[in-house]
């Protein structure tokens, strides 16, 4: 008799489930549940890059491309980035076309992290660098984040963190589930104290056109940081295209390099219809970007103003389309609270607790959604805060 267990990598057993998915499976069993609780957009991706993505079916053009995904993608990428941040990446050896942001960022962590290395992780952060971290070999350090700080990095916070282990700082703004974002001269006090160090730095910026105040900062426009950063973007949340699983990497070419091996035994390449309607995102998506960036900040400025009517202490995000408001004042945990909101009034939210312990006493609420779904949602727990 096969004994499953015995088979499991033991780094496998270690990773526990997505805490988001948890929720959403729960709710696709539920009449009338509304979900608040993933980071998908309600818009359909524009009929534009739609089109250019029929397009190529009809013309059949259903081939691998490249490994490093289609030269003129990576191209638009490239000056798209050159344009935005002033930083120049060769698009023949420095950008990486991948399949969703979340394979460039495992590629990357398996590129030079293994066992003994520490990852620096800010908290509470997206639910995929632990896991990756430990299926790497590597051990993740968490980096508490707390409100009063307006969920940032701090230096100090950063540079009592480094050991001789270092090998890696993951920095993850705008924030995945706060909504923090940081600002240049707060991201130029990183860079000063990495500025000695060999320490790598994977700066997640898929969330880069959802900020509500100000210019989003590239790390690598910091002096001294392109050398040390891996950038990771993508398509999904900027331009309505989660399904198109399509992202990218960028950075120096002796960092890419490994990265590109990693990609070319895995994945070969990413999907060839998903790059050509990419292509055609990059050259005339701008307007459609500010259209959906527009009705995320109404949805952003109602939920925060619901939920401080309400009672609960909220955090004003300025980046993504998340909401992470405590929830300390009802005397619940996460767990409980996103489990009775659920039971109670059928609306689903995210325990803080799944992006980390520092996201205790919080739930995150996706506004990725219409402001009908978010009115009847507000609605429904302020019942059930009523009743607490």
């Amino acid at each position: 008799m096969v004994s499953y267990d015995q088979l499991l990598s033991e780094r496998v057993k270690i990773v526990k489930p997505s805490g988001i998915r948890k929720f959403f499976d729960i709710v696709a069993t539920m009449q009338d549940a509304i979900s608040l609780g993933v980071g998908e957009p309600d818009f359909e991706t524009p009929w534009q890059i739609r089109r250019a993505g029929i397009l190529s079916l009809e013309k059949g053009k259903t081939f691998y491309t490249s490994n490093w995904g289609l030269a003129e993608l990576r191209q638009a990428i490239a000056q798209q980035t050159e344009q935005k941040y002033g930083v120049h990446y060769d698009p023949a050896k420095e950008v990486l076309v991948t399949v969703g942001g979340s394979e460039a960022i495992d590629n990357a962590i398996r590129s030079f992290v293994g066992p003994g290395d520490e990852v620096l992780i800010p908290e509470p952060s997206f639910v995929c660098y632990t896991p990756l971290t430990i299926l790497a070999g590597g051990t993740p350090v968490a980096l508490p984040t707390v409100a009063e700080d307006a969920f940032k990095l701090t230096p100090d916070r950063l540079r009592a963190a480094i050991t001789p282990r270092t090998k890696m700082l993951v920095l993850p703004f705008p924030n995945n589930p706060t909504g923090a974002i940081m600002t240049r001269e707060e991201l130029e006090g990183i860079a000063e104290v990495l500025r000695d160090t060999n320490i790598l730095v994977l700066s997640d910026e898929i969330y880069c056109d959802l900020t509500y105040q100000g210019r989003h900062t590239c790390f690598a426009e910091i002096e001294g940081m392109r050398e040390r950063t891996v950038v990771v973007g993508g398509f999904s949340k900027s331009y309505a295209m989660t399904g198109w699983r399509l992202g990218w990497a960028m950075g120096p070419k002796e960092l890419m390099a490994p990265i590109c091996k990693i990609h070319q035994f895995g994945i070969m390449s990413a999907p060839t219809t998903a790059q050509f309607a990419g292509i055609e995102a990059i050259r005339t998506g701008d307007d459609d970007v500010q259209r959906m960036r527009t009705q995320y900040d109404l949805r952003r400025r109602y939920l925060v103003e619901e939920l401080r009517d309400m009672g609960l202490d909220c955090f004003e995000p300025l980046g993504a389309f998340y909401v992470f408001p405590s929830i300390r004042s009802t005397g619940l945990s996460s767990e409980d609270f996103a489990n009775q909101l659920l039971q109670d009034q059928k609306v689903a939210v995210v325990p803080g607790t799944a992006f980390g312990e520092s996201g205790e006493g919080h739930v995150r609420i996706s506004y990725s959604y219409s402001m009908a779904h978010l009115r009847e949602a507000m609605d429904r727990m302020r019942k059930f805060l009523k009743k607490l």
